[in-house]
């Protein structure tokens, strides 16, 4: 290895030697890995660092941050009657956004790219999308929601890329088109298969998670097809979230057409992930028969380990939905988002505070915390390993060696 020689042109050579193709999103050649954004505190500013520093794209989750930071939860975690609650906890969570954003440009070295990733159906959305921007972010990634506003509130000058979440290629025709009008195409549109992906889900129910509208091979071949139509043909790049486990996935999804790849579980079981190692050790213990599909407390679909505080909440959950009333406050004096079943007293979906309880699992605390969680296989099964193992995995199929030989994945 030549002087001056990084383990990102190493990683660049292996991605190359595989086959695989790099890309470029705001004026930097990149690997094709985006590591995806979790939340509450589990991919900030360690992780998202981390992941760009080897010249992939990785991303900070904006919402809650201040739970990583004692000086703003000392601030803040006591508050509840007083009548500017929620408004000092958004403040400290726009420090907290401010912070993690510089740490995760600190450790990436000028490398790769520093995304947010933000909820359009938080009721601070905007207010962190400018926060995001005035920061540094290179990129703003949102989900959970249409971003058909997000164009208004990013002037294009600023140099941030824009990146819709979406699932179909109905929703990329309606979001491309109301961009084109706005002047703006989305810089890259992250395609998420909800009946693979963790988290919050793209679907409308339960029952249409596994839609074959959703399916890589489906989806694709129609918005390239959209593209070409549109005359806007290999201007947005396509990045395929869900059920990617290693090298010769991302070969078939290039293959394919799509550009880079997004992973959320397999990082979040890395050493450098920001959540407490119990809650690295939940998922990567989890087996696909122990993840549950649900109605979350913002009424969107969601896969989640079965954990003793989730199969609680299961078996009281038709009860509780009989007594859901609204509320004269948020339970957290957070009101993190616009529609809440449990605030609004919507019978109809989850009736949990999912601050809380995510925020319990950050800590990894199994009998309190909601711990989201892929559909797919982890890589390296229980192991907990540094991001640049499952950089090198992904992108050349290199086996990581341990104390007793070669993980066999």
């Amino acid at each position: 290895m030549h002087a001056g020689y990084s383990i990102v042109d190493e990683l660049t050579q292996l991605s190359k030697q595989s086959g695989l193709k790099t890309w470029r999103l705001a004026g930097k050649e990149l690997l094709p890995v985006v590591q995806g954004g979790m939340g509450v505190g589990v991919s900030a500013g360690g992780l998202a660092g981390a992941v760009a520093g080897l010249g992939a794209v990785g991303t900070i989750s904006s919402v809650d941050l201040r739970r990583l930071h004692p000086d703003l939860m000392a601030q803040t975690g006591h508050l509840d009657k007083e009548l500017d609650a929620g408004d000092r906890i958004n403040a400290a969570n726009l420090v907290a956004l401010d912070r993690e954003i510089q740490k995760a440009k600190d450790i990436a070295s000028g490398h790769g790219l520093v995304a947010v990733n933000i909820m359009k159906a938080l009721t601070s959305y905007e207010a962190y999308v400018s926060q995001s921007v005035t920061s540094g972010a290179d990129a703003v990634v949102v989900g959970a929601g249409l971003p058909l506003d997000l164009p208004d509130l990013v002037v294009k000058n600023f140099g941030v890329a824009l990146i819709p979440i979406l699932s179909d290629a109905r929703g990329v025709q309606l979001v491309v088109k109301k961009w084109e009008k706005k002047g703006r195409l989305p810089d890259a549109i992250v395609l998420e298969h909800p009946g693979l992906a963790g988290g919050h889900l793209g679907a409308a129910k339960l029952e249409d998670l596994h839609d074959e509208r959703f399916n890589f091979d489906v989806a694709v071949p129609q918005i390239l097809e959209f593209f070409r139509t549109m005359g806007i043909e290999g201007q947005i790049p396509l990045i395929a979230a869900g059920g990617i486990h290693c090298m010769e996935d991302i070969q078939k999804l290039q293959n394919l057409g799509v550009t880079a790849v997004q992973l959320g579980t397999a990082f979040a079981t890395t050493q450098e992930c920001d959540a407490a190692m119990g809650f690295k050790q939940v998922l990567a213990k989890a087996k696909p028969s122990d993840l549950v599909e649900f109605i979350s407390v913002a009424g969107l679909p969601a896969r989640a380990v079965l954990t003793p505080w989730l199969k609680k909440y299961l078996r009281l959950e038709d009860k509780l939905k009989q007594v859901a009333h609204i509320k004269n406050k948020c339970t957290m004096s957070f009101d993190c988002l616009k529609h809440c079943g449990l605030r609004d007293g919507n019978a109809g979906v989850g009736q949990f505070c999912i601050d809380k309880q995510l925020a319990h699992a950050l800590k990894g605390e199994l009998d309190k915390g909601l711990f989201f969680r892929g559909a797919g296989i982890l890589p390296f099964g229980h192991e907990i390993l540094p991001v640049k193992a499952l950089m090198q995995w992904l992108l050349g199929g290199v086996r990581p060696l341990l104390a007793h030989g070669a993980i066999d994945v």
